[in-house]
Formats: C-alpha cells, structure tokens, sequence
C-alpha cells in the first residue's frame, strides 16, 4: 500500500470572509506562513519518498516547509489544482445566495453534480485528479507521499477513494483544517482489475501535524 497525507494549504487572506477561491490565485496570511512550518516540522520526521503540490501559490508556499525540512524537492502537480468556482470566484455564500438564488440552490444540493455558472463540476475535477494517485501507486507501491492540494477537491477525492457519493462531501467532511494532516494507506490491486476501483483505508482525518503519526 501506499500511504497518501493529504494536506489543505494554509489560511489565506480570503478566509476571513469565506470567499471561494477556487483557481484564483490567493495568498497565505501570516497565520497560514504559521500553519505551513507546523506541517513541515511535521514532515522532518514523516520519512516521505515525494511531496506534490498543486500550481496555485498557496499550496506551493505551504508544501515548500515540508521541501525544506525533508530535504525532497516539491513536484508540482496541475491536475492538483482546486476547483474552478466560476462566478462564485471571490464570493461570499451569502453575496451567491444574493445573485444566484437558484444556481446556489442547487449547488448546495448536489454540490459535486451541479457547479455554480461557468464552473468545473465536482465530478469532473475527481476525474481529472485520480489518476494521479493511481500513477503515484504504481511508481511509489511501498512509497509515503505528502499532497498539499485545496479543501473541495480533497474532500472529493476523499469520498470516491472511500466509495462514497461525492455530492455528499460538504456533509460527511464540512470542515479541513489548513495545513492538517489527513492519512490514506491505498491499494493498488492491479490483479482484480475489472473488479472494482479498490478501496482507501482512512487512518486518520484533519489532525494537526504536532498530533499526527509519522
């Protein structure tokens, strides 16, 4: 098995008044700096074989610590990158309730069916980011591999690694913490292929790194 830590960014200067960043390009608060060393004292000792990142700053700024600190070089990953929230960019949930009554409506449904206007669906964003874990399995089979990726699209991939609906993210995950830890061990069972996308097993969920095992 592989293990997989999964890590949210740090907080950045939008969380303050939860707007959707989605792909736009936000920077990390002084807090968030904080929270980013935290994970990569964390990493000093969590023996990773590979650290990937998604392009946007805040995951590259946050997974740079953990680079530092367990001396691998960051591979940035694009297929890692959020969700495009399309007019919910830069939004409050109540400034989308306000000009998109409907449209938020049924976003908050079915939030991995039905994207807000001009945005990437949730499902779409799970196929274009699962490969790469299946890709990670098959080069690393025995490998302890570090992402830093964005809240809505771990929380995602969470639930299609546990068979899971996907719509039902924001209900069974409604919070990850930046810069926690949240631990995977994924079989890779090329064996029964045809047989089923094998299962991740969760060993630990949204732990803060001085609490997490390495």
């Amino acid at each position: 098995m592989t293990t997989f830590f999964l890590a949210r960014h740090g907080e950045t200067v939008w969380h303050a008044d939860h707007r959707y960043a989605g792909i736009s390009d936000v920077a990390l608060t002084r807090h968030g700096l904080g929270q980013a060393a935290a994970l990569g004292a964390w990493a000093a000792d969590a023996r990773l074989d590979a650290i990937l990142a998604s392009p946007l700053t805040r995951a590259t700024r946050s997974a740079s610590y953990a680079s530092s600190t367990s001396g691998l070089d960051v591979r940035i990953e694009p297929r890692l990158i959020e969700i495009d929230f399309g007019v919910g960019e830069g939004l409050t949930p109540d400034e989308l309730a306000a000009r998109f009554p409907a449209e938020w409506d049924a976003f908050r449904r079915a939030p991995a069916s039905d994207p807000l206007p001009q945005a990437e669906s949730g499902r779409d964003a799970i196929r274009r980011a699962l490969p790469v874990f299946d890709e990670l399995v098959a080069e690393m089979p025995d490998g302890r591999v570090l992402v830093v990726a964005h809240a809505t699209l771990l929380r995602l991939l969470l639930c299609e690694l546990a068979g899971i609906d996907p719509d039902g993210y924001r209900d069974l995950f409604p919070v990850l913490g930046n810069c926690t830890v949240t631990t995977l061990a994924y079989p890779w069972m090329p064996e029964q292929e045809g047989e089923g996308r094998p299962r991740a097993r969760l060993l630990g969920f949204d732990v803060p790194p001085s609490r997490a095992r390495v």
